[in-house]
């Protein structure tokens, strides 16, 4: 029996803004980009034609397009939900679907996959809660060595269940080290709403340690980036961590196709998309960016699809001992 979960009112039930400020040309060119791109992986596993899985960020996609403009020089650690997080830091969808495909001009030669990337200061990962000890210890390193750099962690509501997150925290307030933790909360960890899985809440867990907390309730990118703009400035600076939440939700399934929500918990879910507001509010604009992405993607998967299978060479080793690879086809050389 499928159960309708209840999110308590005040968390879960908020609506879209009604009136948002345009976004530009560029920032909604690059939503539109990842939200079509993580529809057609969903189709493309449909289809038989992926293997593994892959977990899309529909419904998030505004997080790293706001936040991408102010942590463009740092060091971002993703997750297994970060196809976004990508797509906004390097605008390279042929490298990350050749690479999720296993073809010719993979970023990673196809060894990661969709949860494993490693590229130009950002590094994704499927383990939750494994890249905060090693954001900490990046950080401290951007402290120690007088950089201007932030360690920036992306994690989700469920991550705050692993004990790694307060060992973590803690040996960032103690040391005081730039860490920028951007939680996107979608009130869902896989399968379990969030109020049934976490007591208390994220902001008192951060202010346990110490740790500066901060809430953004709304999808507008302009608004979202005027907020965080002198935060993370300050954790730059000053070198204290920022807990960052974001109240967002997942439309997509956990992963490609497991998703046991009711249509009444899903319609609640559609209510609050971005892209249906921005769509009734920018009209022919909008449906012109639209139908441009959907495009360019349908473009990407054919071209990539046609593509020979990305074969592994073993990378040499730099001065430093660390494996170096070369650029996905059209990105920019490190």
């Amino acid at each position: 029996m499928t159960v309708d979960h209840q999110w308590p009112v005040a968390d879960r039930m908020r609506g879209p803004d009604p009136y948002p400020p345009e976004p530009s040309d560029d920032d909604l060119e690059l939503l539109l980009l990842i939200r079509h791109f993580e529809r057609a992986l969903l189709d493309l596993f449909a289809a038989g034609k992926l293997n593994g899985t892959t977990h899309t960020c529909l419904g998030q996609e505004y997080v790293p397009v706001a936040l991408a403009p102010l942590i463009a020089e740092d060091f971002v650690f993703s997750n297994h939900r970060g196809h976004g997080h990508y797509l906004a830091r390097f605008r390279d969808p042929a490298g990350l679907l050749a690479e999720i495909m296993g073809r010719e001009g993979a970023v990673c030669q196809g060894v990661g996959g969709s949860q494993h990337l490693y590229r130009d200061g950002f590094l994704s990962t499927g383990v939750q809660g494994q890249s905060l000890p090693v954001a900490v210890g990046v950080a401290l390193h951007f402290k120690r060595t007088g950089q201007r750099r932030v360690a920036v962690a992306y994690i989700g509501d469920g991550t705050w269940g692993e004990g790694a997150v307060y060992e973590a925290l803690n040996m960032a307030q103690l040391w005081q080290v730039p860490l920028l933790v951007v939680v996107e909360n979608n009130g869902i960890a896989q399968s379990t709403p969030t109020h049934a899985q976490m007591a208390g809440t994220i902001a008192d867990r951060a202010r346990a340690f110490g740790i500066a907390h901060h809430a953004v309730g709304t999808h507008d990118i302009d608004t979202i980036r005027a907020e965080l703009a002198p935060r993370v400035h300050d954790v730059r600076e000053h070198r204290t961590p920022l807990v960052v939440e974001f109240d967002t939700v997942r439309l997509g399934p956990h992963s490609k196709g497991d998703d046991t929500r009711t249509e009444r918990e899903l319609d609640r879910a559609r209510a609050r998309d971005w892209y249906d507001t921005y769509a009734a509010r920018l009209g022919p604009r909008f449906t012109a960016a639209d139908t441009g992405q959907r495009a360019r993607v349908a473009a990407l998967v054919a071209d990539v699809e046609a593509r020979p299978p990305s074969v592994w060479q073993r990378p040499a080793a730099d001065g430093g001992g660390h494996p170096t690879t070369a650029p996905a086809e059209g990105a920019a050389t490190p």
